[in-house]
């Protein structure tokens, strides 16, 4: 069985190569890939905007998912992750998750009022569906924590 002390800095690893991956979708790939489209389709070239702040602001709700993992994950192996110092990273997560739900849901609205193939809605339906599924887990989450909290403030108390 894999210990925390073996996991944290394997998972650490993994969300500096994410957030790298994701700069640089960020900065050179999404802008690119939506100016080509751009010029290969001049009747969607009204969309290259639009596309490009919503695809960059939803790679930023992950970053900040990531920020919020790498402060627990630092908090775990402090062990005060059981402090109402963890209850704000993990509202960060919330927030960032609310946030790309918001922007799915208005891409699912564009996306529904204007495809003419129903495979694109399903799979932005299902992008979105999947985030939400994700945003209310991460809500669950957080009030166990807040009660473990609560019973490990109290612990402390009695001891």
């Amino acid at each position: 069985m894999l210990t925390t002390r073996r996991v944290v800095p394997l998972l650490r690893a993994g969300l500096v190569a994410l957030l790298a991956v994701l700069v640089v979708f960020q900065v050179l790939s999404l802008p690119g890939q939506f100016r080509h489209m751009a010029e290969q389709e001049p009747d969607l070239a009204y969309l290259r905007w639009p596309l490009t702040i919503g695809a960059v602001l939803g790679v930023l709700c992950v970053q900040v998912v990531l920020v919020c993992t790498w402060r627990l994950l630092t908090l775990v192996q402090r062990d005060r992750i059981f402090t109402p110092a963890s209850l704000g990273w993990v509202d960060g997560i919330v927030y960032a998750v609310a946030g790309a739900e918001l922007l799915l849901l208005v891409l699912l609205a564009f996306v529904g009022a204007t495809a003419d193939d129903p495979g694109v809605l399903l799979l932005v339906l299902l992008v979105a569906t999947g985030v939400a599924v994700l945003g209310l887990v991460v809500v669950v989450m957080r009030s166990l924590l807040k009660e473990a909290t609560t019973l490990r403030s109290d612990l402390d108390e009695v001891i």
